[in-house]
């Protein structure tokens, strides 16, 4: 296939005191991985040189305009240096608003690519909330931030793994909290808004599972009556829509039943019930997807790991799956 005919991936730099640098250098070391698309990080050019001689690079690092730009090379790490940076007023692994707020430009650059049409997706290394927040982000957190600024009001999170792909009801919530925002509705929406990224994956006709919100789906209304009241009806719904989706099936068996391949997809319902089994499998190959957005977003499941930051301890192996999931699913989308 001619560079061409790759798929174009925009990667974000993530905050330039965290690990985000340095496991995007390590990623793209893998020649298979580098050769498999076109593949542009959005950042600080310096940023990015340091990373390379941190990690002992012999990519070059070059700045281009574009994924068409004539100097865009296969075997080099092309930066679109857009990203102002003072790298005199930071320290590696420290919160600090100057690295928030060249993270968010990087994120909103790279967004605007995309939703132009001249990116086939976008993978965001890890940004620090404070940070964020300090540099004037208005917004929750990383999703709530690309959601605004694809003009979407409703998304999901995606855990992904060879053995598993998991979509979460509810997410950063008190668990009692659950209990309220659990609703019907909001079961149906999430299988809705999951069933283009299954697409995307190569489930064309997904089976869903739904987990489960109590022990045994309730007994019987024994341990609660949340599976009658909310979860049944919503399987109801969507069977009735043609989707073959099971459920409430208990949580304590579901996951290792999708592991086996008798499920595409599980629902779970709260955070620690996706979270837990997904990272069990695959602690360090987990890809968080966005569900919900107008276009390919993964992530590495970890943070910025300001603890190890800028001291070459950082392991790129999630974030090489979550290029190459981008890479995947940017390829079903686009074909």
């Amino acid at each position: 296939m001619m560079a061409s005919q790759l798929p174009r991936i925009a990667i974000t730099m993530g905050d330039p005191s965290g690990i985000g640098p340095e496991v995007i250098v390590k990623a793209l070391a893998d020649e298979t991985l580098r050769r498999s698309a076109r593949f542009l990080i959005v950042g600080n050019k310096r940023v990015l040189n340091w990373a390379a001689d941190l990690v002992g690079s012999n990519l070059p690092v070059q700045t281009v305009d574009g994924f068409d730009d004539p100097r865009f090379c296969l075997d080099a790490l092309n930066v679109l240096d857009a990203v102002d940076f003072d790298p005199y007023r930071w320290t590696p692994g420290q919160i600090n608003p100057i690295c928030g707020k060249a993270a968010l430009q990087a994120i909103e650059i790279a967004v605007k690519v995309a939703l132009r049409g001249d990116a086939d997706a976008v993978v965001t290394a890890p940004i620090h909330k404070a940070a964020a927040h300090q540099a004037g982000l208005q917004f929750a957190g990383h999703t709530e931030f690309l959601a605004a600024l694809c003009g979407v009001t409703e998304t999901r999170l995606m855990l992904v793994c060879d053995e598993l792909r998991v979509v979460h009801v509810t997410s950063h919530l008190a668990l009692r909290e659950v209990f309220t925002a659990l609703t019907t509705e909001r079961i149906v929406r999430t299988v809705e808004l999951a069933l283009p990224v299954l697409k995307w994956l190569g489930y064309d006709h997904p089976r869903i599972a739904v987990a489960a919100l109590n022990p045994h789906a309730g007994e019987g209304g024994a341990f609660g009556d949340e599976e009658d009241r909310i979860i049944r009806p919503a399987v109801a719904r969507l069977r009735t829509r043609g989707h073959e989706v099971f459920g409430p099936i208990p949580a304590d068996g579901v996951f290792w039943r999708a592991k086996q391949g008798e499920f595409d997809l599980v629902v779970a319902l709260y955070h620690d019930q996706g979270h837990i089994p997904a990272k069990v499998l695959a602690f360090d190959r987990a890809v968080n997807v966005t569900v919900g957005l107008p276009l390919v977003r993964t992530s590495p499941d970890h943070g910025v790991a300001f603890d190890i930051a800028w001291q070459n301890k950082g392991q790129a192996t999630s974030m090489q799956k979550a290029l190459e999931l981008a890479v995947r699913m940017a390829r079903r989308r686009t074909g």
